[in-house]
């Protein structure tokens, strides 16, 4: 393989195939194969997968996946093992936590993951292979999950003091004549609040929304009725509409709504929008 930042073989041979995997791994690359095989898991289970056309990849931090041409989750996969694991392995052919095998019995390709600490070990033997890949790529980008408007709801609903101190929800989602306002509660002081909530910088469109729910409120109850406006920030000119329309703004990220939400167990990975 060389140097070669990217090898790649359609309808490889057989030879050429075992070569590129085992350059790949032993090289620490990313490898793919693609092709029809077998797959055999043996583990705290045991499982057989018959014949199929999939696609095969080791990570160069040694997890393995094999995926069928549907669903989003890999069919069978091993995880690399984890720091105090790695350190038990012995050096050669370890990538990740898993030690790798890849032979040839002259009609078909067996690659074998073993992980000794967890007795786990994964067998894909494939039969046809239409293609192979060995991928040195790199990547040390910060991927960030930040909270949608709705988990910034959620955030709120269960840390109310994101608000302010004192702030009691009492229901969310509730309908009005405008439309449907964020949360709904009242303050310390007994005051009914009326928040309405926006993920980016909060507009004009943004306040006069608010301010609409406020009136239509404001007209079935006796009191004061206070809206906030809750957002990462404003955009130009909307604090001085706020304040014309006796209304008030509190800063909250979706960061900081997400951290909430992860500190109390309340979300996983799938449940959040992703934003770069």
């Amino acid at each position: 393989m060389g140097h070669e930042k990217i090898v790649l073989r359609g309808n490889p041979s057989l030879t050429e195939s075992l070569k590129i995997v085992k350059d790949g791994l032993a090289q620490r690359r990313t490898v793919m194969v693609i092709g029809s095989c077998r797959v055999r898991y043996e583990g705290r289970a045991s499982s057989t997968l018959q014949e199929g056309e999939r696609i095969l990849i080791v990570k160069d931090d040694g997890n393995l996946l094999i995926h069928r041409p549907y669903d989003l989750e890999p069919v069978n996969y091993m995880p690399s093992a984890n720091r105090d694991e790695q350190d038990k392995l012995p050096t050669p052919r370890k990538a990740g936590g898993c030690l790798f095998e890849a032979t040839s019995d002259g009609e078909s390709l067996t690659i074998r993951a073993v992980r000794k600490e967890k007795r786990e070990s994964i067998s894909a033997t494939f039969s046809r292979i239409y293609a192979v890949m060995g991928l040195d790529l790199v990547d040390r980008a910060t991927f960030s999950l930040y909270a949608s408007e709705e988990d910034m709801r959620r955030a709120i609903l269960v840390e109310p003091a994101l608000v302010e101190q004192g702030f009691r929800p009492t229901s969310f989602e509730r309908r009005v004549e405008p439309g449907f306002v964020d949360v709904y509660g009242s303050d310390s002081e007994g005051r009914l609040v009326v928040i309405e909530i926006k993920r980016n910088a909060a507009g004009k469109d943004s306040a006069l929304q608010l301010a609409r729910y406020v009136e239509s409120i404001r007209a079935q109850v006796t009191g004061t009725v206070r809206g906030i406006l809750v957002a990462p920030g404003l955009a130009r000119g909307v604090q001085p509409l706020l304040a014309s329309l006796s209304l008030e703004f509190k800063p909250l990220s979706p960061r900081k709504a997400f951290e909430v939400l992860k500190s109390r167990g309340l979300v996983e990975q799938h449940e959040l929008s992703a934003w770069f």
